[in-house]
């Protein structure tokens, strides 16, 4: 069909809008297993290796239960209807392959059951099927589940086009047979079929919900993005609008290429490298697989923690579902502190004095972009306090106000990393919504800034192949892992702290969520406790804004600290004294530079990003007022 003219939202979309190649609802043979099942076996006996009590106080468990999704489903399918089959994908495979978000039930998820909101569950992955066939490596019975799959399984998988066993044979990395030869059974005892899968120690597993894409718009050869003829499949996954593109960062980064050595910061059993997203998100330790009599001993158990970004909706799931969501408040807690020091091993921050500028360097050291994923109301940014004599704080930037929750300017004043996406003037003039960054995320088809730091091995032909460049397209070179900021020193500072912070959702995104649904909680989702005041939470918006409340406003993250002496302006060598030496260092580097504009320069006496004849003259009187003494 030919789309011209305004429409009222939503958007007239169908369910074929947003379909995806791989199993679909009905298509299996066994139901899925859910996850108390599992825990009979996989729970309860040790709480660092054990897979279901790690499982349990993760996002991956709690993705069904997580109010932020809830009211940023209820709202994509205000704007787009059926946008919400692409979500529950991902968000309760269980449901969405049981037909429970399919004609003739909603795809607003009001006909889910009660385990279908156990998020990524054990037997959704462990009953993936890798989507390519490789002979001798791939369990044999694939090649005929794979031929069974019309259309053709996505050889990239993405958005939840996963390909299922339709019986329950639970796959993983480890061959039982062998595992259990040695233990007092001689063998492995056949609780359930199994087959040894490479696919569940490889990245493109993750790729399945970790790369995330907007069907219902066409990449254009002059990189835009046009919505589709509606009731029509999409194009192919990198011709799709790019949500999310962890996978593809990681894919296209130095980790996929080979181990990484990162000096174990991200923990784990093996020699300290990193390459793929189970290396760092599930770190191995030495224990057993299940809590049976005489299980095998691995040195090598991933821990399901798959640890992440999330520091605050843990908590608030926790609240919520009390016993349902199988956490206890302590648990929570400490779930959400794993996830913090995961954020602190994720960079480092290196500080330095350049001319009469202070530069922060952010350091990348995970596969993929810093942040990462879901875009919407994330960011983390700079702070920097300078002190003056007697330790007096003498000016700051990128202050953040805890009480209201806000950044001090909007961050104008800093470097804030994050993806701020919205819509062009086509999709504004068909919607009615204003052309620019917004948080519709179903309706967004451009990228308005994406300044998140790459990850090793970064080269924008790669990455804009993928869907992936920053925007500007110029804000990182080839090869690039880190960022620098540079900060004018004011008058009197004699040293500086500086701080990276991230944080999860933003005031600004949180009030889009209570401000914007105007749809009733799903019914099937328990009721909302006292302490909430269920008079004002009719809504999964106006829910996840008092829980935003209630734990803490999304209070920032350190990820990084680092203080610094800055000496005095007339060191130009920074060692202490100053000398002729300094002054000849100082203008070897003004000619070197003179004229240049827009970056940081060791010259640049007045830190405003250029080197001129002011910066010489402000230098020569520093000089020449400390010559022979040392910094002040």
């Amino acid at each position: 069909m030919v789309i011209s003219g305004a429409m009222a939202l939503p958007v007239p979309t169908t369910v074929n809008d947003f379909f995806e190649p791989g199993t679909q609802p009905g298509g299996l043979v066994a139901d899925l297993v859910d996850p108390d099942t599992c825990a009979n076996c996989h729970a309860y006996y040790d709480e660092l290796a054990a897979p279901h009590d790690n499982w349990r106080k993760t996002m991956m468990a709690q993705a069904g239960r997580d109010p932020i999704f809830h009211a940023a489903v209820s709202i994509a399918e205000q704007d787009a209807a059926a946008a919400g089959d692409t979500c529950w994908r991902c968000h309760s495979p269980t449901g969405w392959l049981r037909g429970h978000v399919s004609a003739p039930n909603p795809t607003s998820g009001e006909a889910l059951m009660y385990d279908d909101f156990s998020g990524v569950s054990c037997s959704v992955c462990h009953r993936m099927v890798d989507p390519v066939y490789v002979e001798g490596v791939s369990p044999s019975a694939d090649q005929a589940i794979l031929a069974a799959i019309s259309p053709p399984a996505l050889a990239e998988p993405h958005s939840g086009s996963y390909v299922i066993d339709p019986s329950d044979v639970r796959r993983g990395p480890f061959n039982l047979d062998e595992d259990w030869a040695g233990t007092i059974f001689g063998q492995w005892p056949g609780f359930h079929q199994y087959a040894q899968s490479a696919f569940h120690t490889s990245s493109r597993l993750c790729a399945t919900c970790h790369d995330v894409s907007l069907p219902h718009y066409t990449r254009q050869p002059d990189g835009s993005y046009a919505l589709n003829a509606l009731d029509t499949p999409g194009p192919s996954k990198h011709q799709q609008f790019p949500e999310q593109r962890t996978y593809s960062e990681w894919a296209n980064s130095l980790f996929a290429v080979a181990p990484v050595d990162l000096g174990g910061r991200f923990g784990g059993a093996g020699d300290g490298s990193y390459s793929t997203c189970q290396d760092c998100h599930m770190p191995t330790i030495e224990g057993m697989g299940c809590g049976l009599a005489d299980p095998p001993m691995r040195p090598n158990v991933p821990r399901h923690t798959f640890r992440g970004a999330n520091t605050w909706v843990l908590r608030a799931v926790q609240s919520l579902y009390e016993s349902d969501s199988g956490m206890g408040e302590e648990e929570a807690m400490i779930a959400s502190g794993e996830n913090a020091k995961m954020l602190q091993d994720a960079s480092d921050l290196e500080l330095y004095r350049v001319g009469g500028s202070l530069v922060a360097r952010v350091v990348n050291y995970t596969g993929h972009k810093l942040p990462t994923g879901y875009g919407e109301g994330r960011r983390m940014w700079v702070n920097v306090k300078f002190f003056g004599a007697g330790d007096q704080l003498i000016a700051e930037r990128g202050a953040y106000d805890n009480t209201e929750a806000i950044l001090v300017n909007g961050g104008a004043d800093t470097k804030v990393y994050e993806a701020r996406h919205g819509i062009d003037e086509a999709v504004a003039a068909l919607t009615g919504l204003t052309a620019g960054p917004q948080f519709h995320l179903a309706l967004v088809n451009k990228k308005y800034k994406d300044n998140r730091i790459p990850p090793m091995g970064f080269t924008l032909a790669a990455f804009d192949a993928v869907g992936a460049a920053p925007v500007p397209s110029d804000t990182y070179a080839d090869g690039q892992y880190w960022d620098d900021t540079a900060y004018p020193i004011p008058a009197g500072a004699v040293r500086a702290e500086v701080r990276v912070y991230h944080q999860v959702t933003t005031r600004e995104y949180i009030e889009f969520l209570r401000d914007t649904d105007a749809t009733p909680r799903l019914s099937n989702l328990p009721p909302v406790p006292e302490i909430y005041d269920p008079m004002v939470t009719d809504t999964s918006g106006k829910l996840a804004y008092k829980l935003w409340e209630a734990f803490g406003k999304s209070e920032p993250t350190e990820m990084d600290a680092g203080d610094i002496a800055l000496g005095c302006l007339a060191d130009f060598d920074q060692n202490g004294t100053i000398e002729v030496a300094d002054l000849f260092g100082f203008l070897d580097a003004w000619f070197a530079a003179f004229g240049m504009s827009g970056g940081t320069f060791p010259a640049d006496a007045d830190g405003d990003g250029s080197v001129s004849v002011s910066d010489l003259f402000q230098y020569l009187d520093a000089w020449f007022a400390g010559f022979g003494g040392p910094c002040p």
